[in-house]
């Protein structure tokens, strides 16, 4: 028809309306702060056993990586991933082995991270 504007009648008169904007997409997968702190916790306990020495962390469209390293020079031990695309099916969390195979995929970030923690020795 025309430039037609929606209008809105309240109590106070006509209110012109915009649009509602589509959301954008976010540009970046990232951890929150409570997973994040779930990652690091388990990483520092490692760190103190001798068993880690360094990480990364990506952060893509797509998803989000926390590589554990035993050495800086090596290929990642393990990755942990947050991938939302997968959040309705097996589970947005996934350990990746060196190799690149899925050791555990979960919706829970603490079950998945429970896979790489070590049993506790008796003395």
């Amino acid at each position: 028809m025309g430039d037609v504007e929606p209008i809105i009648l309240s109590r106070r008169g006509a209110v012109p309306v915009q649009p509602a904007a589509p959301s954008p997409a976010p540009l970046r997968v990232t951890f929150d702060r409570r997973e994040l702190d779930r990652i690091l916790d388990l990483y520092g306990r490692m760190v103190a056993q001798g068993e880690w020495r360094d990480y990364a962390i990506d952060f893509s469209r797509d998803k989000a990586v926390f590589a554990i390293y035993r050495r800086a020079m090596d290929m990642p031990l393990y990755r942990i991933e947050k991938d939302p695309r997968l959040a309705r099916r097996q589970g947005m969390y996934a350990v990746v082995s060196q190799t690149g195979h899925i050791l555990k995929r979960g919706h829970e970030l603490p079950r998945v991270l429970a896979m790489l923690e070590k049993p506790l020795k008796a003395i």
